[in-house]
C-alpha cells in the first residue's frame, strides 16, 4: 500500500488554492475544532478563576468556612484541569 507510507511528501494544494490555506485546512482536518476546544477551556478556566476568587474572599473573611473551603478547592481544581487540558491540546499538534 503506497498510501500508508509515513515518509510520503506533502501533497500539493489543488489548483487555485494557496499553499497557506491548504496547510490550514489540512491542520483542521487532523485536529477538528481545536480552536473551539481551546476557547471552551479558556472560558471554563476563567469562570473557575472568578469562582475561586469569590470563595477565597469568603475564606479570608471567615464567612461560612464549612461551605467556602470545599467550593474553593473545587474551583481551584477546575482551573488546574483546564490548564492541563489546554496544554495537552497544544502538544497534540
Amino acid at each position: 500500500m503506497a498510501d500508508s507510507k509515513p515518509s510520503s511528501p506533502q501533497p500539493k494544494p489543488p489548483p487555485g488554492m494557496s499553499p497557506e490555506r491548504y496547510a490550514r485546512l489540512m491542520a483542521e482536518a487532523k485536529a477538528p475544532y481545536k480552536g473551539l476546544r481551546k476557547f471552551v477551556y479558556g472560558g471554563v478556566g476563567a469562570s473557575g478563576a472568578i469562582g475561586a476568587f469569590v470563595f477565597l474572599t469568603q475564606v479570608a473573611a471567615g464567612r461560612d468556612l464549612s461551605q467556602a473551603v470545599p467550593n474553593l478547592l473545587l474551583q481551584v481544581g477546575i482551573v488546574a484541569l483546564m490548564v492541563v487540558l489546554f496544554r495537552l491540546e497544544d502538544r497534540r499538534s
